[in-house]
């Protein structure tokens, strides 16, 4: 299921030709630069290649180009997401024009995600207590 063989010269031909919102955004997620988490690119789960996963945290970046606003493909993104969220992986999609033209925010949009997914539940019994 993940990065399957038959997957494997897609994935490097994507990697070799990166699009500039995934190169710009790579310089900030490799080598562990983001919160010290471990990113890979293009990487594959299932039938599907993820511009980004982080495996520890169950995040898979996606980062559309403008096709996607189109009806066939958004269906497909819509299927994609529904098969990655039944394996409890959270998509979080940003645009080529948001990468190249708001890396800021779309660097503290990851930020407030990942942060989200490293804060446990507060316990039923917890709830509207608060401590001294």
């Amino acid at each position: 299921m993940y990065n399957e063989k038959y997957l494997k010269e897609t994935r490097r031909a994507l990697r070799r030709n990166q699009t500039e919102s995934e190169r710009r955004l790579w310089m900030f997620l490799r080598h562990r630069r983001f919160h010290g988490m471990k990113f890979f690119r293009q990487y594959s789960i299932g039938p599907y290649i993820l511009d980004f996963y982080c495996p520890r945290l169950r995040l898979a970046i996606e980062i559309d180009g403008s096709h996607h606003n189109e009806d066939p493909v958004m269906k497909r993104d819509i299927e994609r997401t529904a098969f990655l969220s039944a394996l409890d992986i959270r998509v979080v999609r940003f645009s080529n024009s948001e990468v190249i033209d708001e890396m800021e925010r779309v660097l503290f949009s990851l930020v407030e995600a990942v942060d989200d997914m490293r804060t446990p539940p507060a316990s039923p019994s917890m709830k509207g207590r608060v401590s001294m």
